[in-house]
């Protein structure tokens, strides 16, 4: 109301004498609406920080860049390692890794440890291959395998199982990582950030970016492929 009041009195009526003091008293208005205004903007600022701190970063053309971590979720998709068809009798949900799937596990997670990022929450297919991957892999970032969550909807399921449970994840987590089976998880991983990943390997891993405060708010077409890493490529 005070900007209102003066902004309507720093425009002089045409009968008003436009001497000195009356330019000296147009002037102190004007500064005084202008000081209000930028103390307006410094109190919603400061009161914004309250939900979501805010921090800037000088780079070297000496620009301020906001940082907006606290706005988003990453989201890491892990297909389960290589498994043994050596055992015909075995039902599917029963076939253990072989040799090379169990090799491939750690060396996947030294990779991730790269990243220097912290895993909240690890959600995995309950079939034997993507139970023993999780184990491996948690053991290895030294996530507590006690934490591994098993999702039954994981196995042989579809995108939208997928989606379903990214929306589960505990809204404490920023970071969550499922681990599953083909074509699904690769079917997930492009509809969720409208990528063209040919196939996930057996142990490749994704990195998706979300733009959401919950999991639960986040659908199709909403993410960005981060990486896309696997065993077999030469530079993570």
């Amino acid at each position: 109301m005070c900007c209102a009041f003066l902004s309507k009195q720093s425009v002089l009526p045409r009968n008003v004498d436009t001497g000195s003091g009356a330019r000296d008293w147009h002037r102190a208005c004007g500064r005084f609406v202008w000081f209000y205004q930028w103390n307006c903007g410094i109190r919603a600022f400061l009161a914004a920080q309250v939900r979501c701190p805010v921090s800037f970063t000088l780079d070297k053309s000496r620009t301020l860049r906001r940082s907006a971590d606290c706005l988003m979720k990453t989201l890491f998709l892990l297909r389960h390692a290589k498994s043994s068809w050596s055992d015909a009798q075995l039902k599917d949900f029963e076939r253990p890794l072989n040799e090379r799937g169990t090799a491939d596990v750690p060396l996947m997670a030294e990779r991730f440890l790269r990243r220097g990022v912290t895993i909240g929450s690890i959600i995995t297919s309950p079939a034997l291959r993507a139970k023993t991957t999780a184990k491996l892999f948690a053991d290895a970032i030294g996530f507590p395998e006690a934490e591994v969550i098993a999702n039954p909807e994981l196995y042989f399921a579809g995108s939208g199982m997928f989606l379903k449970a990214t929306r589960s994840v505990d809204e404490e987590c920023d970071t969550a990582m499922l681990i599953g089976h083909n074509p699904a998880i690769t079917d997930f991983a492009n509809a969720l950030s409208n990528s063209q990943i040919d196939t996930m390997p057996t142990s490749g891993l994704v990195e998706l970016s979300l733009p959401v405060e919950q999991w639960g708010d986040i659908d199709f077409g909403e993410a960005t492929l981060v990486s896309f890493d696997f065993p077999k490529k030469t530079e993570a």
